[in-house]
């Protein structure tokens, strides 16, 4: 691929990759290195190698038709359109706030906020809601596309090299006494299905993709072809999955059997992240360090606010505007901006409530998206392999096999934690 094609190509993916390391690397793959050692590696592994397709198949919709895979849900009737706008309000405050919530305890990591204000606890989300929801009203994704290619660079390079350091270190001396804890019982279930939630991220979040991707060709310009729309999502995609076991090897090597347990409250969650790294590489990195994390974390909440009110607005046009003002209604941003406002509201809310709950409003999120994950899957994969795109833009026989196997696991997990919560006791 030439690269200045590559340069306009270059984006969504990178993007998705963003909102991906946000809190399932951050927070869920850390924590599982951190409280089971390597036990969860398989389901990181997992989740990323199952989820794959149905999240090519939002960038594989979105180039072969030209249209976001949310019209494909309405051309398989308003059924499944409802269902997923359905879906998405579910889902949006509780995804929305468990990222803002991360967001804030970086922030306030970085920069002390909470020390000046001790009594208003949830002032760092505020101001993060404020400057997300400020930016995306004036720039939009250009703003977006621009600050998560910088502060994507920093994060890599900086997980990286702690990463090398860590695995020259060596894993830190256990405890007297120390005794693995249970991976099978409920406990364990119940992180393993939150674990895999959000590994890399929510599969209903597809429908961002094609849409990052169609807003990426108009705002270039260029139309590519297939393959370098893959591979744009590829990149993205295997980078995020590379570095989630980064962060597991950080919480296994420096936390694992050690007696520190992570925090619960966002700031001090935060601060114990970003020890990982001081450990490894010295405490001169320290400033660097929180500052990338919080940018990346900040580059995610970005990102979630506007894939949430681009599928707000996509999925409100279509289900409730004719068909001419549907389209008319692609060059207006109303429904994107009053779908900010609300899904600011509604989020910060919620964190008003779970301010010291950190950990619980994750899980709480991260376990809703597993959930919702295998109607969205076979929805997918219906889509891609049906009558709406051409022949010689459908997966081959090695994706589609790997569709199905994909399907049965998130349908298969998705059983056994049904199962495990109504009839396991311990």
């Amino acid at each position: 691929m030439e690269f200045k094609k590559l340069l306009r190509v270059l984006g969504p993916g990178i993007l998705f990759a963003s909102t991906a390391i946000g809190v399932s690397h951050l927070v869920q793959s850390t924590r599982a290195g951190a409280q089971f050692g390597f036990a969860l590696l398989w389901a990181v592994l997992a989740a990323n190698i199952f989820k794959y397709p149905f999240f090519e198949f939002g960038s594989r919709y979105a180039n072969a038709t030209g249209e976001s895979i949310i019209d494909g849900y309405k051309r398989l009737g308003n059924w499944m359109l409802i269902l997923y706008f359905i879906i998405t309000l579910a889902s949006m405050f509780f995804v929305t706030a468990a990222v803002g919530a991360v967001t804030a305890g970086f922030m306030d990591n970085l920069f002390g906020i909470s020390s000046l204000a001790p009594s208003l606890k949830v002032l760092p989300a505020l101001i993060v809601f404020t400057v997300c929801v400020g930016i995306l009203l004036a720039g939009k994704y250009s703003a977006l596309d621009s600050l998560i290619k910088i502060v994507g660079i920093v994060l890599l390079i900086s997980t990286l090299i702690a990463f090398v350091l860590t695995l020259f270190h060596g894993p830190e001396p256990k405890v007297a006494g120390f005794i693995k804890p249970e991976v099978w019982d409920k406990k364990g279930i119940l992180f393993l299905i939150a674990l895999m939630g959000w590994m890399p991220t929510a599969v209903d979040l597809s429908t961002w993709n094609s849409l990052w991707t169609l807003e990426r060709i108009k705002q270039t310009g260029y139309y590519p072809k297939l393959r370098e729309t893959l591979f744009d999502f590829n990149f993205g995609y295997w980078v995020s999955a590379g570095l989630s076991i980064c962060f597991v090897t950080l919480g296994a090597y420096l936390i694992y059997g050690t007696g520190v347990e992570m925090p619960k409250s966002s700031a001090a969650f935060a601060n114990k992240v970003i020890e990982l790294y001081t450990t490894t590489i010295g405490e001169v990195s320290y400033i660097i360090i929180a500052a990338a994390a919080f940018s990346i974390m900040f580059g995610t909440s970005m990102g979630v606010f506007d894939g949430y009110a681009r599928a707000l607005e996509r999925s409100t046009e279509l289900l409730f505007l004719k068909k001419q003002e549907a389209t008319e209604a692609l060059n207006s941003s109303k429904i994107y901006n009053w779908s900010l406002i609300v899904l600011a509201i509604g989020s910060f809310s919620i964190i008003y409530f779970f301010a010291n709950h950190l950990l619980t409003l994750v899980d709480l999120a991260t376990t809703i998206s597993f959930l919702i994950a295998p109607i969205i899957a076979v929805v997918n994969y219906r889509l891609v392999t049906g009558e709406y795109i051409k022949d010689e833009a459908k997966p081959g026989l090695l994706m589609r096999i790997l569709s199905i196997a994909g399907i049965l696991f998130l349908s298969g997990f998705s059983l056994f934690f049904i199962y495990v919560r109504l009839f396991q006791n311990t």
